[in-house]
């Protein structure tokens, strides 16, 4: 009776949809399993697989543009640290994930990674025994062309460099004596230019280096053939670029202050303002020497030489007679005896001459001025400026413009007049002119697979759709075919439950509360009369749970 009451609780009790999937797998032969098992696998390796692509590093770029032996040192070198690289379609970068390429350019510094393909001064380390003169010239001429190359390449805007030394051999003859030259060839960065002052370094860099070799002897040129040195035809007129920026400069300058001083004015934006100026560069030189046509009165003297002298004839002297006709008395010396005069009569009658000149020397009233002119000087400037109509907004909260009167438009030119330092005597023009700005074109809207956010939005979007759709593959096309072949159809659950609650069993209350071995086998008997379906159904479940117990 007890077994009747376990068949019958047993066929009330459905099973659970776990029990009847282990209990489906277990009727599965060995392909099905087997089957089932790699289709499960490789769903699993697809997903995996997707999200590892989503979550794959991006690469960014380690070294660009390096020698062949470079590269394959790199490679090589990248290999042994089992760092993950690529190399660019192209062929002349080489590629790691972005979050190593820092730590792996500092260990490949520390293995003197990448050498540029020049050879510097450590081939002399290698030198080997009986190498001749020659050879030994040519490796030190090798090494110093490499280490100049190396130090140029250091500047910022030169991306490349080889140098060439012509050093001649050395003679005892003067005559014949030869000084080296260089040639530098520099490749630039993209959209970098070499400026003036690092041009001239590189120029005194590599003269510096050479003995004997002078500024004059070393030429450069950059990766389109431009000769930077030796004289163009800017130097060759004596113009210098820099004088060109000098005019710049001092345009900007007088723009700034105009700018300074009408923005709190007029408001930013509502002028324009243009300067033109004309520099004089040339060097004159001026040397002027003036004297002052009359002396003046209190000018000093500087010689003086007066010659005063006299000539006369004294005539007959004495009384005419006898007396006069004598000889002359005899000489006495003028120091003891006072000298006789010729005669002892008074000068009669008789001329005398006098002579007298006077040369008067005086200080010379000169000026010597030496002019030197300095160069950058403003000759001439022209300054042009243009107004924007005044915006007012009425009542109604519409703006409108209105030109500027005549009065604002005086303020304006007195006021830029004193900003530019207007001076008429050398020709300084000022225009002021009130006029309505042009409203600025509207760009035209960027399409949206243009637009960077949209597009870097699409492809993060695109990633995730990939993962759905993959996902969706996997279990519409081997997940749910696996289960519906192991695990009981909905329908088929629900037409068993109904079956099942359709067969009407009921316990009475002598049965719930106990019954007598007789009693209950009584009531199976019963039940197999009226159900004879259920309790064979009942018997032959049994009977599969004893075939499969046994097995």
């Amino acid at each position: 009776m007890a077994t009747a009451d376990t068949a019958a609780a047993a066929a009330q009790a459905p099973q659970s949809p776990l029990q009847q999937i282990l209990q489906n797998i277990r009727a599965l032969d060995q392909r099905q399993k087997l089957a089932g098992g790699v289709a499960l696998a490789l769903a699993i390796a697809l997903v995996v697989g997707v999200l590892l692509w989503q979550r794959a590093p991006s690469y960014a770029v380690l070294f660009s543009n390096f020698d062949e032996r470079d590269g394959g040192a790199i490679v090589t070198a990248l290999q042994q640290q089992n760092v993950p690289y690529r190399l660019s379609p192209t062929g002349n970068a080489i590629l790691v994930p972005a979050a190593q390429v820092h730590d792996v350019r500092l260990r490949l510094a520390a293995e003197g990674l990448p050498k540029g393909g020049l050879v510097g001064f450590e081939i002399m380390e290698t030198q080997k025994l009986g190498v001749s003169q020659f050879h030994e010239q040519v490796n030190y001429q090798r090494a110093l062309e490499g280490e100049l190359s190396r130090t140029i390449q250091a500047i910022a805007s030169v991306a490349g460099a080889r140098v060439h030394l012509a050093i001649p051999k050395q003679t005892a003859f003067l005559r014949d004596d030869q000084k080296p030259t260089a040639s530098v060839m520099v490749t630039l960065r993209p959209g970098r230019i070499l400026e003036p002052a690092q041009l001239a370094g590189i120029v005194h860099l590599v003269s510096s280096s050479v003995p004997r070799m002078g500024e004059d002897g070393v030429s450069v040129v950059d990766q389109s053939g431009n000769l930077l040195t030796g004289g163009g035809a800017l130097r060759q007129a004596g113009l210098d670029s820099s004088q060109l920026q000098y005019v710049r400069d001092v345009e900007t300058g007088y723009i700034r202050r105009i700018e300074t001083i009408l923005s709190p004015i007029l408001g930013a934006g509502n002028f324009r303002a243009q300067v033109t100026a004309d520099i004089d560069f040339n060097q004159v030189e001026q040397t002027a020497e003036t004297y002052k046509p009359n002396p003046t009165p209190d000018q000093a003297i500087r010689s003086q030489q007066i010659n005063e002298s006299r000539m006369g004839d004294a005539g007959p002297q004495g009384v005419p007679g006898a007396l006069t006709n004598q000889p002359p008395a005899p000489a006495t010396a003028p120091i003891t005896t006072p000298a006789v005069p010729p005669g002892n009569g008074t000068v009669v009658g008789g001329s005398v001459n006098s002579n007298r000149s006077a040369v008067t020397n005086y200080e010379l009233d000169r000026t010597i001025q030496h002019v030197r002119q300095a160069m950058g000087q403003v000759k001439r400037l022209s300054v042009a400026v243009v107004l924007n109509h005044r915006t007012i907004t009425g009542a109604d909260g519409q703006t409108t413009t209105v030109p500027l009167t005549e009065q604002e438009i005086a303020q304006v030119t007195s006021l830029v007049r004193e900003a530019m330092g207007f001076n008429g005597n050398r020709g300084d023009s000022l225009n002021v002119v009130g006029s309505a700005f042009a409203a600025p074109e509207a760009e035209p809207p960027l399409p949206l697979w243009k637009d960077p956010e949209v597009v870097d939005l699409g492809k993060e979007g695109l990633k995730y759709l990939v993962i759905l759709l993959v996902v969706l593959f996997v279990y519409f096309a081997i997940i749910r075919p696996l289960l519906r072949s192991v695990a009981p159809e909905a329908e088929e659950v629900e037409e068993e439950m109904e079956s099942e609650e359709g067969a009407e069993v009921t316990l009475s209350a002598a049965a719930l509360a106990g019954e007598s071995y007789e009693a209950r086998l009584a009531r199976a008997r019963e039940m197999a009369r009226n159900d004879p379906k259920l309790v064979a159904s009942l018997i032959k479940e049994w009977m599969g749970v004893n075939e499969e117990g046994r097995k």
